[in-house]
């Protein structure tokens, strides 16, 4: 392999390589256009990197990220506390925050259920939804899983555990293919998805 100029390029290509949807040969496409113009490219992103690194954290009501905690959503006064939304991502909610079409609060579980993953039940994120529910307040819970055989493993066993609460437990109906996740999927579909979901 022909050498880069020095081991910083080289480390830069190796880090950008290790970002979703970046192989190598893209990473070095975008390191190059980075380093074309290092002072307005390079150097804004390196600063944005540095004060994410210093500001985001995880929200300890719903598991999300931001700069706050609880986060944004879960300060919101005009969010309806009493419609939850579990997701399995970030990603998840930030994609249906961008469908703009729920209006409540939301629950990360970071991650599904998955024997070969090695996520069991302790690695879910539900202490806060459960702790929301016993609260009080909280009418409906709205499973807003892939539709894959961890997502569908998941929501089964999420909805034998909040049966004995009484709540209401709905799942996504149409618009999300089987194997479908929801970061991927356009705004119209998780609308339709959100707005055409039925009882669990």
């Amino acid at each position: 392999m022909v050498a880069l100029g020095g081991s910083d390029i080289e480390r830069l290509i190796a880090m950008l390589s290790r970002l979703p949807g970046l192989g190598p040969r893209s990473a070095r496409r975008a390191a190059l256009y980075l380093l074309r113009e290092p002072q307005t490219r390079l150097a804004p992103l390196s600063r944005a990197m540095d004060s994410a690194a210093r500001s985001v954290r995880t929200c300890s009501t719903c598991g999300t990220l931001d700069t706050t905690d609880p986060c944004t959503i879960c300060a919101d006064p005009e969010r309806d506390r009493g419609l939850v939304c579990v997701v399995e991502t970030v990603g998840d909610l930030w994609a249906l925050e961008r469908a703009g079409i729920h209006r409540g609060v939301y629950q990360v579980l970071g991650g599904t259920l998955s024997a070969l993953a090695g996520m069991g039940p302790d690695d879910l994120n539900t202490a806060p939804l459960f702790a929301r529910i016993k609260a009080g307040g909280v009418r409906e819970v709205i499973l807003a899983l892939a539709a894959t055989v961890e997502g569908a493993t998941t929501a089964h066993w999420l909805q034998e555990r909040l049966a004995p609460t009484g709540v209401a437990v709905s799942r996504v109906g149409h618009g999300v293919p089987m194997g479908g996740a929801l970061d991927v999927l356009d705004d119209g579909t998780l609308a339709a998805a959100l707005t055409a979901r039925r009882p669990a």
